[in-house]
């Protein structure tokens, strides 16, 4: 009988413990991080002066470094026979959410929707997406460093933002804005005017052809609003502890009962 209490007794105290200690394991693992939290946030980039471009941007941001990648599709082409520089920036707001102009914001009724235009809804540079150097404001029509080139494109690159950067982007008001518009699609007195921001440059070359405001990401950080959705890197810890050691209890109870029925079925012989 002591044997059989003992075979009963063994899997449950063995698994009931095992599971009791994965549970703070993990969740010392997953708290354990170290440094500063990283927070991710993205934008559908949609078309703007009817560009017939898309694209799509993922920044992720710990402390005041930025990953940024993006991909764009169905840009200009070319220009003056090389590969067409897209001018890009991350555009802030100094108050009021992030947003991207519609047509009603052509002034002088031009046809298209110049950078300054804009700026009523999506702000001012900030950050220059370069392709190399200089990030701030002051490379925005540095076409020789243009984060895009062609068409198409995939862009990769780390780079620090300042404060009013980071901040904006993190209150909501914060877009990014790729520029440069195919000539040919244009009136001829759009082609023939030069840009707003720099009269080197013709005006097809900064204005906007595709817009998007940054967004908290689902996919890389918790959302907001911790007690509902579990936010925090160690979110869901007593869950877990709970159902590892709920787990060990129910695997043990069934190996026991096996052992009990075993034990009834010899005896009854």
């Amino acid at each position: 009988m002591r044997t059989a209490k003992k075979l009963m007794l063994t899997p449950v105290l063995a698994l009931t413990a095992f599971g009791l200690a994965t549970g703070p394991a993990a969740a010392a693992t997953a708290s354990d991080t170290g440094g500063e939290d990283s927070w991710t946030y993205q934008a559908d980039l949609g078309e703007i002066n009817d560009s017939g471009a898309s694209g799509d941007i993922m920044i992720t941001l710990k402390g005041n470094q930025a990953m940024v990648t993006e991909h764009v599709e169905g840009l200009a082409e070319t220009f003056m026979d090389g590969p067409y520089p897209h001018v890009q920036h991350i555009h802030v707001k100094a108050d009021g959410s992030a947003e991207c102009p519609t047509p009603s914001a052509d002034e002088n009724g031009d046809g298209i929707v110049n950078t300054p235009e804009g700026g009523a809804a999506y702000g001012e540079v900030a950050t220059t997406l370069t392709d190399s150097g200089d990030t701030s404001a002051k490379a925005a029509v540095d076409v020789d460093h243009a984060g895009v080139k062609g068409g198409s494109a995939t862009y990769k690159r780390t780079i620090d933002l300042d404060d009013k950067t980071a901040d904006a982007i993190k209150d909501g008001r914060a877009s990014v804005v790729v520029h440069g518009l195919n000539p040919e699609n244009l009136s001829k007195d759009v082609q023939d005017a030069k840009s707003p921001l720099d009269d080197s440059l013709p005006q097809a070359a900064t204005a906007p052809a595709l817009c998007g405001t940054l967004a908290d990401s689902q996919m890389g950080q918790p959302p907001k609003g911790g007690p509902d959705t579990g936010g925090g890197s160690t979110a869901g810890t007593d869950d877990t502890v709970m159902l590892a050691a709920g787990g060990g209890v129910l695997v043990a109870a069934g190996a026991a009962f096996v052992i009990s029925r075993k034990k009834k079925t010899t005896s009854a012989h």
